[in-house]
């Protein structure tokens, strides 16, 4: 299928008080994903307030906020991975079915074969005491129990093998521990394109990664979009790597969306006094390092 063309404008709204830089786009068809009016709850408070956006095929959008402004609570209300007491209210809508009407059944045929996820820590995300390639075979069998055994180990040895993997068929065999830092964060890329999945979410997937590993692997996630038509929801704290990531950016502050752009644009001229000051926090060469950063409160 052909790629949307999209033309990007600038927009302006006055959103319950706080101004809103959109975007508007011609497309020849819908938005993969399209969250709107999305608030998500724990108990009387809300962690996330009102926020919309979408994300093309083959698009990557950077949702970036400091810590606690509540990005990885919105991609886990997407996945539906929130507990059963969490509020969630709003519209989320994958491929024009909102996932919040499908059953728990029906959504767990979608999340990690049309939606996966690639979590922040990959010591935690993996089983220390299962091989890394049966994990990875139970993603495939989750999804394709009529497949044949040497069906499944074709296809998880390949993913490995695609995410730079070595020596695939005997590191099958071996337990996270075994892995290095960088490999263990291949793995879970590898687990996360196993069933060629449509939109897939990055949550802080650099993170306790040194500069050469990240640039690896943020390397190998821009390979995977482009061969695989991939589109991404990339979470991150990080505006070096969301500029280099993502096609366009929606910057969170306090639960809500402050501020929507195309990358270049949002960078060079951003919109909201937040967004002015989270590009004004990060340190560069001449940074005077006897002046503290940026407020962000």
């Amino acid at each position: 299928m052909q790629s949307p063309t999209i033309v990007p404008q600038e927009t302006v709204e006055e959103t319950k008080g706080r101004l809103v830089v959109g975007y508007t786009s011609i497309m020849e068809s819908p938005p993969l994903l399209r969250v709107r009016e999305l608030s998500v709850g724990f108990g009387g408070h809300d962690v996330v307030r009102s926020i919309s956006f979408h994300i093309n095929a083959g698009e990557t959008l950077g949702l970036v906020g400091e810590s606690g402004s509540g990005k990885s609570v919105a991609s886990l209300a997407v996945l539906q991975l929130l507990s059963d007491k969490t509020r969630v209210v709003g519209k989320i809508e994958f491929d024009g079915v909102d996932l919040l009407g499908l059953s728990e059944d029906a959504m767990r045929r979608r999340r990690g074969r049309e939606i996966a996820m690639i979590f922040q820590e990959p010591m935690t995300a993996l089983n220390p005491v299962m091989p890394i390639g049966a994990q990875i075979a139970e993603a495939v069998r989750a999804h394709h129990s009529g497949m044949t055994k040497a069906a499944v180990r074709a296809r998880v040895l390949s993913a490995m093998e695609t995410v730079g993997l070595e020596e695939v068929e005997r590191r099958a065999k071996d337990y996270p521990h075994q892995f290095s830092g960088g490999q263990r964060q291949r793995i879970l890329i590898a687990m996360a394109i196993v069933n060629r999945p449509r939109l897939l979410i990055a949550d802080e997937p650099t993170t306790a990664l040194d500069v050469t590993v990240q640039a690896q692997i943020l390397s190998l996630l821009n390979d995977l979009r482009r061969e695989h038509q991939l589109a991404m929801l990339f979470i991150s704290h990080d505006l070096a790597v969301v500029a280099q990531m993502a096609d366009r950016v929606a910057v969170m502050q306090r639960g809500g969306i402050v501020e929507q752009d195309v990358t270049g644009r949002l960078f060079r001229a951003p919109a909201h006094e937040y967004t002015r000051r989270l590009l004004a926090s990060v340190p560069t060469m001449t940074t005077d390092r006897s002046r503290p950063l940026a407020s962000m409160v």
